[in-house]
């Protein structure tokens, strides 16, 4: 039931993002995010992790879609707090992505193509979708390059943050058997 409550989230964060950025609220998705957040670190079995890969999750979005800005592939509606980066509701939505890591999606650690392929389809739609469907972005004069580069990234970043994922939980698991081990 709580997978089911995080992909729940998950999608209400991206939709109150999204949305809220194509009416100028750029903080419907951060204020959702917190909702989600706070939710799922709640109820979490790796809150440690968690949190890690949210800030891992902040990061790399916010290098990769800056990246994207100033390569002109895009352009944000709702650029706060710079149209020269990446605005924070989209960082909202990769911190979200990454509270589904060990919750709702946490069967792709072990399966990391699938978790590339998956990156590499879903990402790029999620942009057009939320390019052509809510206008929370515009595409520069070829949208095709843009989602290219999209699906290079996530094909990479999926795998990776997956496997990142795993690690944490493992070392996480592996902290307190050291602690006792070591007294």
């Amino acid at each position: 039931m709580n997978n089911f409550i995080n992909i729940v989230f998950y999608q209400a964060t991206w939709f109150a993002a999204v949305a809220g950025a194509a009416r100028g609220w750029w903080w419907a998705g951060p204020l959702m995010l917190a909702v989600f957040a706070a939710w799922q670190l709640w109820v979490s079995n790796e809150r440690r992790a968690d949190l890690q890969l949210m800030a891992c999750a902040a990061i790399a979005g916010f290098a990769i879609d800056t990246a994207c800005v100033h390569g002109g592939m895009f352009a944000y509606s709702s650029p706060v707090p710079s149209p020269h980066f990446a605005p924070i509701w989209i960082v909202a939505l990769w911190m979200s992505f990454a509270l589904t890591l060990n919750h709702s999606l946490a069967y792709l650690k072990s399966h990391l193509l699938l978790a590339a392929i998956l990156g590499a389809i879903g990402a790029p739609l999620a942009y057009w979708a939320a390019a052509r469907g809510w206008n929370a972005l515009s595409f520069a004069a070829q949208p095709a390059i843009a989602l290219g580069v999209l699906a290079i990234a996530w094909a990479v970043l999926a795998p990776a943050l997956f496997a990142l994922a795993r690690y944490l939980v493992r070392e996480d698991c592996a902290r307190p058997v050291l602690r006792g081990a070591l007294r």
